[in-house]
């Protein structure tokens, strides 16, 4: 399946309800109602007892379980869920061949309390992919109870990540990033994660077409506590799927999109049926690098007295405000930087910089803007 026939597909079903980073149950519940009652159940409740919905779609032998914000702000996946949701339900190529291969589960919002939060935690201030071992919290049995009815074949644990995340140490952003978890301490490369990375190198094949370099892998330390890390211990080829950034997509839309494409080109592989496995080249992906800000001023005077031009790290604090997240530009560290890169870059010329009242910029000032010679420069996304 080419890439072109992927987009065709996404600009017809987009799920227009979604937008944006806050994405919550109420946003969802509209969608549902829009969708035949009985493709969707409620799975059980969260800790302030807010249903955790599950969707069912096809009907074929693979088993695939697919659930996305297990951490409450990571909403991306979520609205690249219900724009494959939407596919489902269409008299269409892609989704029929899918969905007469697999039975699909997926689980659009684990954590609600947290979306309604915007919190990665839940309400217990608890993070629910550590909690795989000790199953404390209602959500995580919720997950289990699922995973141990249904028996996937395969799992896909969707995620979203920092705009801080670069391929390697490179200056491209990394707009998605994968991982075949470890299942023992010895990383050993069983055959449920050569599956799982024969998949992933697959769907990467089909997004360098997009964002050419612009896919990482996450260390695959291992840890019995994260979700993904247990179920690929049962056996289960299990792919972590990391939603990342692209230049001035801080609402990842264009992301989404992406997010989109991976979903349905992991599931497209694996209703084509998978007779030989060939996952060397996922070794071949660059593993993720903390090399980016999301903004950096360049050559900077901060105070009278100082005469050594430095360059200052600002990054956004996603603060909910009502029903949308403002983006609180936030000065990280004032160094030289030179091995780092900013989504966006400033040269200050060796001016003075300032904090909008006239002061001196300081390491963790909130800044909507900043005072270059006396010119005002606004910081929040553009």
């Amino acid at each position: 399946m080419k890439v072109e026939h992927f987009n065709s597909l996404y600009s017809l079903i987009k799920m227009p309800e979604l937008f944006g980073r806050y994405i919550t149950n109420s946003d969802i519940e509209k969608c549902l109602k829009k969708f035949p009652s009985e493709i969707y159940t409620v799975e059980g409740y969260s800790v302030e007892r807010r249903p955790i919905y599950g969707l069912r779609f096809g009907s074929g032998p693979q088993k695939v379980l697919l659930w996305s914000q297990m951490h409450g702000n990571e909403s991306t996946t979520t609205k690249a869920l219900f724009d494959c949701f939407n596919l489902f339900l269409t008299n269409n190529k892609v989704s029929n061949n899918i969905l007469s291969s697999c039975t699909i589960v997926a689980i659009p919002i684990l954590n609600p309390d947290g979306a309604e939060r915007y919190a990665r935690l839940n309400a217990n201030t608890f993070d629910l992919n550590r909690d795989a071992q000790m199953l404390s919290q209602p959500e995580s049995k919720v997950l289990r109870a699922i995973f141990d009815d249904f028996k996937p074949h395969y799992c896909f644990n969707l995620h979203g990540q920092r705009t801080i995340y670069s391929v390697g140490t490179t200056n491209v952003s990394s707009t998605l990033s994968f991982l075949s978890p470890s299942q023992d301490p010895d990383r050993t490369i069983t055959p449920n994660r050569e599956m799982a990375m024969h998949i992933i190198s697959k769907v990467n094949d089909i997004l360098q077409e997009e964002i050419p370099n612009g896919v990482a892998r996450y260390d695959d330390g291992f840890n019995l506590n994260c979700v993904g890390d247990m179920f690929q211990s049962f056996g289960v080829p299990t792919l972590l799927y990391e939603a990342g950034h692209l230049p001035n997509d801080y609402n990842r839309e264009a992301v989404r999109r992406l997010v989109f494409i991976a979903i349905l080109r992991g599931l497209d592989v694996i209703s084509g049926g998978i007779d030989h496995i060939n996952y060397k080249s996922y070794f071949q992906i660059p593993e993720n690098g903390k090399q980016f800000y999301d903004i950096i001023i360049r050559n900077a005077l901060i105070s009278d007295s100082a005469s050594d031009l430095v360059d200052i790290g600002i990054l956004y604090v996603e603060r909910l405000n009502g029903d949308k997240i403002d983006f609180i530009p936030t000065i990280e560290t004032i160094s030289k930087l030179s091995d780092f890169f900013g989504h966006r870059e400033i040269d200050a010329k060796g001016q003075k910089v300032k904090n909008g009242d006239n002061s001196e910029i300081k390491v963790i000032n909130e800044n909507d803007f900043v005072l270059i010679n006396n010119e005002k420069i606004v910081l929040k996304p553009l």
